[in-house]
This record gives C-alpha cells, structure tokens and sequence, in this order.
C-alpha cells in the first residue's frame, strides 16, 4: 500500500461535469471535461492536499453497473491528472461499479480504489436495490495480478442499507470475509462520526478508517485524532461542488490537519 495512504492524507473530491451522453451533460466534449478536471486538480494541488478521488457524481442517475462509455472517459480523464499531477495520490470512484473502478484505475496506475454503497450486503439508492460486488472485484484483482488497495464504505449515508448490521460487525465482515484494505465511513454530525469510527477500531484495529464526509475547518482537528485520513468535497467549495476551491477554507483546513500530525 502507498505509504501516503497510511499518513493521514487529506483528499479532496472531484467530480467532473457531466459525461458525454449522461442526462445533465450540457454539451461538452471530453476535451473540455478533461481541461477543467486538470484545471481542478492544479488548484487541489496548489492548496495543499495530499490527492483527490474522482468520482462521476454528475452522471447521476446511475444503475450499479457501467456502460462501456463511462468507463472509457474516466479513463481518459484518470490518465491525464495521473501523467500531470504524478506526485498526488489518486483514488477512482466510478458510481455505482467497483470492478469498473478497479479496471480504470489499474490503467491509470491510481493509488487506491473508494466503493460506496455495495462492496458489502445491499442498499436501497435513488437507482434501486445495489448488491455487494466484492466477490467481482476481488476475483478482477486475482485475475490482474492487481496491488490496488480497496477502500469501501461501512454504511454510506446516502443508501439505506438491507440487514443493517453494527459499524463493527459490517467492518469486520468487510476486512475479513470480503477482505478490503481499508474503510470509509462518517456520520450525521462529528460526534456520530467519532463514536462509528471508535466502535469500527475495536473490531479491526490495524485497518486504516478514512472520513468519507462531514469534515469542516471547525471539526476536522479532532476527527483526525480518531481517523487515518478525510476525503472533504463542499465544504472548501462554500457548499456547491461546482464552486472552485476556497483558498482560504482550504489553507485552513490542511492548517489543521498538519497540526495532528505533528
């Protein structure tokens, strides 16, 4: 596993516009997509941050399983940031489908792999019912030889998850029977995220636990006592990921992390 991954990194979330030929695309070409990704990732990287993860949020609605044509742009787009900004960690989050996710970023040589929703048991979404794919993505790996970690969430909030479990029991069922590499996972409020992430440690203590949501300049000094890295999207974009990053949100916010890590 990279070494970065392992040191408290901060990430940020990038989500490109809409892909060619999803609902809300309004017109742009992939070129242009691309440009503006690596325009974002320039400032991502300007302003301190350890990485990104892209995710195609913008192609929303989204069955569990990508089209040909999605996984051939979020390569292109993985690619260049990868061949520009080498030195960032990247993690591919393609919406709903971890193996896809996997394929791209095996390609691209990204650092990590996030899967939301369906690395584990089943949630009900705004697309239906997503089902585990662990076993998919697990056996893509054997088959690539691959070294990619693959982080999962425990409960992502946005789904409603079927048979729900304790944070502890689903983590542990997660690391030892679907065997991810690491986890993330948040709550409604910082407290909430505390208290999952300390229930998660208890069960499988030597898994790194990444925030995956909530963090703020406010909260994040005492989250990153409890957790091994934070992925922040709205809150260095003033609340609308479709804002350029607030420099000074974001000075404070790497401001904190390094305080932890000292």
């Amino acid at each position: 596993m990279n070494n970065k991954l392992l040191s408290k990194p901060a990430l940020a979330m990038l989500q490109p516009p809409a892909l060619p030929g999803s609902y809300k695309n309004d017109g742009k070409k992939i070129d242009e997509i691309v440009e503006l990704c690596l325009n974002e990732a320039k400032m991502i990287s300007d302003n301190g941050f350890d990485g990104l993860i892209i995710q195609n949020m913008n192609d929303m609605p989204i069955k569990q399983f990508s089209d040909h044509r999605t996984v051939a742009f979020m390569t292109r787009i993985v690619h260049e940031i990868r061949v520009s900004y080498p030195n960032l960690l990247i993690g591919v989050l393609i919406n709903w489908d971890g193996v896809a996710s996997l394929a791209v970023a095996e390609a691209c040589n990204a650092d990590f792999i996030r899967v939301e929703h369906l690395y584990t048991g089943a949630n009900v979404t705004s697309a239906g019912i997503l089902q585990a794919q662990c076993v998919d993505i697990i056996e893509l790996r054997m088959r690539l030889g691959s070294k990619i970690p693959i982080f999962a969430d425990v409960y992502e909030v946005h789904g409603v998850p079927l048979g729900r479990k304790s944070y502890g029991s689903a983590a542990w069922e997660l690391i030892h029977e679907a065997f991810a590499d690491g986890i993330f996972t948040s709550g409604s409020n910082a407290q909430e995220s505390i208290d999952i992430v300390q229930e998660i440690k208890q069960k499988v203590p030597n898994v790194p636990v990444f925030l995956g949501g909530g963090a703020t300049g406010d909260n994040i000094g005492k989250l990153m006592r409890y957790y091994d890295g934070v992925s922040v999207a709205t809150w260095i974009k003033d609340g609308d990921m479709s804002n350029p990053i607030n420099p000074e949100k974001a000075r404070v916010f790497i401001k904190e992390i390094k305080q932890v890590r000292k």
